[in-house]
């Protein structure tokens, strides 16, 4: 006897039982090259052989922990589709806090100078340039792959007035000021279990950790920016939401005034700044 075809639903069906249902649909989506949408429309269609094989060899990494944004190579962030592979960080929600505190330090219509260091993906050098088209920013990135992903995101999205840079932080910024920095650096402790867990064991390690409490990178970045400030400068730190207190303390003993900290949508601290006289 024939097999019985498998459809849409039911190959949505039995992933859901093995992970998230909004995996299952973005992965199968994917393979499709069909909207999410899409899936719901045509519940009852035919899943072909292959497409059917290329979705279990998929759904088999994501059961393993795999991240779903490297599995399909793309993540939004902002109003930007953005490529994201194993080079990079994968942008999360709470870092368009930064970019939202970023907009509102910069003018809509006149030139600014910004420099976004530990660029990635690209996530929020890109999203500030978007929203601000007479800004010239400078991303920064030590890494030569995640910087190759960046130039294609700048490409993909027909933003122009990004400039990418290789070097460690703020040394790739020469003898240049800037109106803004911003970063997102990495900031979980070194030997935090939470590194072994989830989409985080997949992730570039130099982009997570930094050294003993996590501060490192940030330490590094705050007392290197006052030389690259322009008067009435800010510079804007994402951390973790136990990191609130120091690094507030790591802005005011570096001479910075204006220092405070936001809170992400959970109300936890996310993002400390501080501006330079």
């Amino acid at each position: 006897m024939d097999a019985v075809p498998t459809t849409i639903s039911n190959a949505l069906a039995r992933a859901r039982q093995r992970i998230d249902a909004t995996d299952a649909d973005l992965l199968l989506a994917h393979v499709l090259q069909r909207p999410r949408s899409w899936l719901f429309a045509h519940a009852g269609d035919t899943l072909e052989a292959d497409a059917a094989a290329r979705f279990d060899a998929l759904l088999e990494r994501r059961a393993a922990g795999e991240p779903v944004a490297y599995l399909t190579g793309s993540r939004g962030f902002w109003t930007l589709e953005l490529d994201v592979n194993a080079a990079t960080l994968i942008p999360r929600p709470e870092t368009e806090l930064l970019v939202e505190l970023a907009l509102a330090r910069l003018p809509m219509d006149e030139p600014a100078r910004v420099a976004d260091l530990g660029t990635g993906s690209g996530a929020i050098a890109l999203a500030i340039a978007r929203e601000r088209p007479k800004a010239a920013v400078i991303a920064t990135d030590a890494s030569k792959a995640a910087l190759a992903v960046a130039v294609g995101n700048a490409r993909r999205n027909g933003i122009d007035n990004v400039w990418f840079r290789r070097g460690d932080w703020c040394e790739a910024l020469g003898n240049e000021r800037f109106d803004l920095i911003v970063s997102n650096p990495p900031y979980i402790a070194e030997g935090d279990p939470h590194l072994g867990e989830g989409d985080l064991r997949f992730e570039p390690a130099s982009a997570l950790a930094s050294g003993a409490d996590g501060l490192d990178a940030i330490r590094r970045i705050v007392r290197a920016a006052p030389r690259h400030l322009a008067a009435s400068g800010w510079l804007l730190l994402e951390h973790g939401w136990e990191q609130g207190d120091a690094v507030r303390v790591l802005l005011v003993d570096a001479g910075f005034v204006e220092v405070e900290t936001a809170r992400d949508l959970e109300q936890r601290d996310r993002v400390t700044l501080g501006c330079i006289l």
